[in-house]
This record gives C-alpha cells, sequence and structure tokens, in this order.
C-alpha cells in the first residue's frame, strides 16, 4: 500500500530516463522539506544505523489501528533527506497500521533505488524503515 503521493514520485520516476536524473530529482525533493528545528534534532528522533546523521519525527492523530500516521525528518546528507522525502510520501496519510503492513522496500525498489544505492545507505534506509515501523507498531498497540 502506497499513498497517491509516492504514487506521484513513481509516475515522474517513469519519465525520468537515466539515473543521474532520478537521482537529482530525490535530492531536489529533500532540498523542498521543511527543515527539523533544532529541538527536534535530538537522540530521541535520531535514527541509528545510518552513516548519515537522520532523525525522524512521527505526527500520530488518533489512537490505535486507524490512528492517522505521518513524519518529517532530516539529515545533513542531500541524497539521505531526500530519501526521507520519498518515505514521506509513502507513509503520510496511512493509518498507523497500514503504515505497519506496507512494504517499503519494496515500494522503493519501484523506483529502482534498490539498485543504484551504495551499501551504507541501503543499510540506512532500511534504518529509516525500521524506525517507522516501530513508531507506527507503538501507535497501533496503543
Amino acid at each position: 500500500m502506497a499513498s497517491a503521493a509516492f504514487e506521484n514520485i513513481v509516475e515522474d520516476f517513469e519519465f525520468l530516463e537515466d539515473w543521474e536524473d532520478r537521482y537529482r530529482f530525490v535530492i531536489d525533493l529533500g532540498k523542498a522539506m521543511t527543515p527539523l528545528d533544532d529541538s527536534q534534532r535530538i537522540p530521541a528522533t535520531k535514527v541509528e544505523g545510518c552513516a548519515s546523521q537522520v532523525w525522524l519525527v512521527p505526527t500520530i492523530r488518533g489512537q490505535g489501528a486507524t490512528s492517522v500516521f505521518s513524519m518529517a525528518g532530516d539529515s545533513d546528507a542531500m541524497i539521505v533527506r531526500g530519501l526521507i522525502a520519498v518515505l514521506a510520501a509513502l507513509y503520510n496519510g496511512l493509518t498507523s497500521a497500514e503504515v505497519v503492513r506496507t512494504d517499503a522496500l519494496g515500494e522503493m525498489a519501484r523506483l529502482g533505488l534498490d539498485q543504484h544505492l551504495s551499501a551504507q545507505r541501503s543499510n540506512g534506509l532500511r534504518a529509516m524503515v525500521e524506525r517507522v515501523k516501530i513508531l507506527a507498531g507503538a501507535a497501533v498497540e496503543s
């Protein structure tokens, strides 16, 4: 399951023929994100397992499985910031239960990202996805 915003990114990627253009597009998505406030860049929001510094901040409206999930994030690396923007497009607006069920890495593979990220970036992406699933899973259980 993916949000409409993510499906729009998939469509945009189909028009970009080479990886250089896709890479720039992901970076531009990251540049367009509102940066986190310094008060949100704290150990509790930092994602471990990323080569870059990464912070993810969830917003969960409601309670339980039907609560609505959204997230913001930031990184000191432009491509990672772009990956955060893609993940936000994938997850924002889904229920917490839908977030937990979403195969994020499978969805990201639709963009070809799995073939073009370094091993470190792929590990960082997996760490971000795992953090999101933990956050959404906690909301489902509340």
